[in-house]
């Protein structure tokens, strides 16, 4: 019995979401040691770049939103950070089922230090930061029809 060839469809290597997953493993890699140097996992590193940038509390309903989390998997995340000095969960005052999450002062010196990670990194893949940037968008467009599109 001959053997029917392989659809094209199916094919591993021709999947847009394998070569999605690949990358994505691969960036968070070349994360990893510039990281540990810092004390963080890459999605903690995630987490401290939105309270970064954010510049005050933040409940934590918005930190998930941010990195489009669902409590469940963030709750054990900031749980550590806050082991780990560099957070502070707090009750709202004003409503108590909110929680927000402020960093402290350990937090924010953690900033300084992780300045040169972005460029640390960038510069082991190769491409300029004009390429970068143009992927990123990319990138930054194709989840926003994903996600429009199964929402």
């Amino acid at each position: 019995m001959a053997r029917q060839p392989h659809p094209p469809q199916l094919i591993l290597d021709n999947q847009l979401c394998f070569a999605l997953y690949r990358a994505t493993r691969a960036v968070q890699r070349s994360y990893a040691p510039h990281l540990a140097e810092l004390g963080l996992t890459y999605p903690q590193y995630l987490a401290m770049l939105v309270l970064w940038e954010a510049e005050g509390p933040l409940t934590v309903g918005a930190l998930g939103e941010r990195l489009h989390l669902d409590s469940g998997t963030l709750t054990p995340l900031l749980k550590r950070l806050e082991d780990a000095g560099l957070v502070e969960r707090r009750r709202d005052a004003d409503d108590e089922r909110r929680v927000n999450v402020v960093l402290t002062r350990a937090g924010r010196a953690l900033r300084a230090r992780a300045e040169d990670v972005p460029a640390k990194v960038f510069g082991c893949y190769g491409l300029s930061s004009a390429d970068g940037a143009v992927l990123r968008d990319t990138l930054n467009a194709l989840s926003d029809r994903v996600e429009s599109a199964i929402a």
